[in-house]
């Protein structure tokens, strides 16, 4: 269910129920950028990521993303895989999920409540949403610290059908 603020509009609740449908589904990963106030771009999952974000009808996510040319760790098993072959498998991987809110017709709120981060439990992340042609963007609002300075970042989704 969406929360809304009690100040909201019947427009603005319509215009927030039209993003919560929209957003129901699956998505793939299309590309995952980062950019510094300079307008440096770079690509923190390589120039060909993969991944999927999932939105459910009552109201749940879950996303999962990773570098596309991921090395295998060459166990068939996961507590057979070296734990160091596991720490760089992990650096290059992005887990997390919970229930999810559109706060306004431009943000989407997902409440974390697993996650590969651990630190992350608990804790909103909060995304900018639009819409293009059939693609999903989904972004941050204010600079973060992420790799190695500020950046915002734009993560780009299309329904794979």
């Amino acid at each position: 269910m969406t929360t809304l603020h009690p100040a909201h509009t019947d427009s603005e609740r319509q215009a927030c129920e039209a993003v919560r449908r929209r957003l129901i589904g699956a998505w793939t990963l299309v590309s995952y950028t980062a950019t510094s106030a300079d307008g440096h771009v770079i690509h923190p999952l390589g120039p060909a990521p993969q991944g999927l974000i999932v939105y459910t009808a009552d109201g749940h996510m879950s996303a999962q993303l990773s570098r596309g040319d991921r090395p295998a760790t060459g166990s068939e098993r996961l507590e057979d895989s070296p734990p160091e072959e596991l720490a760089r498998a992990a650096v290059t991987y992005v887990a997390y999920g919970g229930p999810f809110d559109v706060v306004d017709p431009t943000t989407v709120e997902h409440h974390v409540t697993t996650s590969l981060f651990p630190d992350w439990v608990g804790r909103p992340q909060v995304r900018k949403v639009t819409f293009d042609d059939t693609c999903l963007k989904l972004g941050l609002a204010t600079p973060v610290r992420m790799w190695g300075g500020y950046r915002t970042a734009e993560l780009t989704w299309r329904k794979p059908y």
